[in-house]
C-alpha cells in the first residue's frame, strides 16, 4: 500500500515503517523534504470497516496537539488527507509530528531490560511534569493512554509522552466521555465506565511504573480488591512503594487529586502529618508507663494489644472532682433504676438496659488489635459483643502517630488505604510508649 521512498503530499518521503498497531493504521519515519528533518507520520485509513469514532479521535488528536507546546511532547507539524488514488483505493488521513530519536519503553521491556529504582523514579518525575502541564491547561487535557509503548526513552535520556490518540480535551466541562479508550491493565476502572479525570492518568502512570519495576504487565499480576499486588516482587524504598500504591488505588478519591500534588509528595518523600498529630521519636526507648492497663503480648511473629475503655480517664483527667462526679452520677442512676423497677417494671427495665449499655460503652469498651503474618485486624468489644472490625495489610502501614484530642491522646496507624484510630483516651506517655512499641515491632517484622 505504502512503500519506502514514496512521497506523500509532494513533501514527506517515507523511510521506514515504525508501527502497524491495527488494521488501517500505520506509523512511518519520514523525511520532510522542505525542512530536511525527519518526522513521524501517522496514517489512518477511512474504510467501510472503520468506526466513525476512530476518525473523530484522530482529528481530535490533531486539534489538541496544535495547541500543545512542551519540550517532551512531539511538536505538531501538519495534518492532511489523501485521496483514493494515492491510497490504493482508500482515503487516508495523515498527522505529522517531530521525530524523537530513541526507543519506546515497551521495546526495552521486550528486550529484557530491567529498570533500576532510580530510573523508574526518573520516569515518574518526568511524566508527572508533562501531566502537570496537560492537566493545568484550560480546558485540561487528559492523555488517557499512558503505558510503556507510549513513552519514548530518548537518546538524550529524557522521557517523552507520545500517541495522543485517546486524548480528551473537555474534561473541565463535563468530565465524561462516551468513547471507551485506554489499555487494559493500565487504564483505571472509571475510564472504562466512560468517566476519566486527572487521577485516571495518575493510575495509568502508576501501573506503568509497576511494569517497569517487575517486568510483568499489570494485567498479568494478581489483583486483590481491584488493586494490583506487586510489593512481593520488588525491593524499593518504602515511601516510593506506598506512593505507587496510592496512585493505583481503585477508588479515585484515594489517589492524589492532581499530578502536581503527586509530584510534591514523591519528591519530598515525606508523609504529611495532620495538624494535631506528631511522630514518635526513636531516639530513646520509652519504658512501660506505671499503672497502665494496656495489655501487650509480642513475639517475632505476632503482636497482640488490648486497650481498655477511656471513659473513666476522660472524666478523671480533671482530678478528684471528675472522679466524684462519676461516682455520684453512677450511684444516682443505679438507685433510680432500682426504684423504677419496683414501681414501673417495664419502664424500669428499659431504663436499666439503656443505663447498662451506656456504662458498658463508656467504661467497658475495649479495643483489640492484632498483627500477624501479612495482615492486621482491629475490633471493639463491649461486654460479650464484638463490633467495628477492620482489617488491613501490614505492608501498607507507613507511620504510627500520636493523636491528641482535647486533653487525651490516642494512637493512629496510617496506611495507604486508610487511618486506624486505636482509641482508649490514653495519657501522653502511655500513647507515646504504645506507638513506639508498634513501630519497633513493625521495623522488625
Amino acid at each position: 500500500m505504502f512503500a519506502s521512498n514514496q512521497i506523500l503530499q509532494t513533501r514527506y518521503q517515507l523511510e521506514k515503517q515504525l508501527g502497524h498497531t491495527a488494521a488501517g493504521r500505520q506509523t512511518w519515519l519520514a523525511l520532510d523534504n522542505q525542512s530536511g528533518e525527519q518526522v513521524t507520520l501517522k496514517l489512518l485509513a477511512f474504510s467501510p470497516q472503520m468506526q466513525w469514532e476512530e476518525l473523530k479521535l484522530f482529528e481530535r488528536e490533531a486539534q489538541v496537539l496544535q495547541a500543545l507546546s512542551h519540550p517532551r511532547i512531539p511538536r505538531y507539524r501538519d495534518y492532511f488527507s489523501l485521496g483514493k488514488e494515492a491510497g490504493a483505493g482508500l482515503c487516508w488521513f495523515g498527522l505529522v509530528q517531530d521525530y524523537i530519536p530513541g526507543v519506546s519503553v515497551q521495546e526495552l521491556l521486550t528486550q529484557g531490560q530491567r529498570f533500576t529504582e532510580a530510573q523508574v523514579r526518573s520516569v515518574a518525575v518526568q511524566v508527572l511534569e508533562i501531566l502537570i502541564y496537560l492537566h493545568e491547561l484550560s480546558p485540561p487535557v487528559l492523555h488517557r493512554d499512558i503505558k510503556p509503548s507510549n513513552l519514548i526513552w530518548g537518546e538524550d535520556e529524557s522521557v517523552y509522552l507520545v500517541d495522543f490518540g485517546a486524548v480528551q480535551a473537555q474534561a473541565a466541562v463535563t468530565g465524561v466521555t462516551f468513547t471507551v479508550v485506554g489499555t487494559s491493565g493500565y487504564a483505571p476502572l472509571e475510564q472504562f465506565w466512560g468517566r476519566a479525570v486527572a487521577a485516571s492518568d495518575l493510575y495509568a502512570l502508576g501501573a506503568t511504573l509497576i511494569h517497569l519495576l517487575t517486568g510483568i504487565a499489570p494485567a498479568e499480576l494478581p489483583h486483590q480488591d481491584s488493586r494490583i499486588q506487586f510489593r512481593h516482587l520488588v525491593s524499593i524504598d518504602s515511601s516510593f512503594l506506598v506512593w505507587i500504591e496510592k496512585v493505583t488505588e481503585s477508588a479515585i478519591e484515594k489517589r492524589y487529586p492532581t499530578a502536581r500534588r503527586a509530584l510534591e509528595i514523591l519528591q519530598s518523600g515525606l508523609v504529611e502529618p495532620t495538624h494535631n498529630t506528631r511522630r514518635i521519636s526513636a531516639l530513646r526507648k520509652l519504658h512501660r508507663p506505671v499503672g497502665t492497663y494496656i495489655k501487650l503480648e509480642k513475639s517475632p511473629q505476632s503482636l497482640q494489644i488490648d486497650i481498655p475503655a477511656g471513659g473513666f480517664r476522660k472524666l478523671t483527667i480533671y482530678g478528684a472532682l471528675g472522679a466524684f462526679f462519676l461516682l455520684y452520677l453512677g450511684s444516682s442512676f443505679f438507685f433510680l433504676s432500682i426504684t423504677l423497677l419496683l414501681t414501673a417494671p417495664t419502664f424500669g427495665l428499659l431504663f436499666t438496659i439503656i443505663l447498662v449499655g451506656f456504662f458498658a460503652k463508656f467504661m467497658g469498651e475495649r479495643t483489640r488489635i492484632s498483627f500477624q503474618g501479612s495482615r492486621f485486624g482491629l475490633e471493639r468489644q463491649t461486654l460479650w459483643f464484638r463490633y467495628g472490625q477492620q482489617t488491613g495489610y501490614i505492608g501498607e502501614i507507613f507511620n504510627v502517630l500520636v493523636y491528641k484530642q482535647g486533653e487525651v491522646y490516642e494512637v493512629m496507624i496510617r496506611s495507604a488505604a486508610k487511618n486506624y484510630r486505636l482509641g482508649g483516651a490514653l495519657g501522653e506517655h502511655e500513647s507515646a510508649w504504645l506507638a513506639q512499641e508498634i513501630q519497633d515491632w513493625l521495623r522488625g517484622s
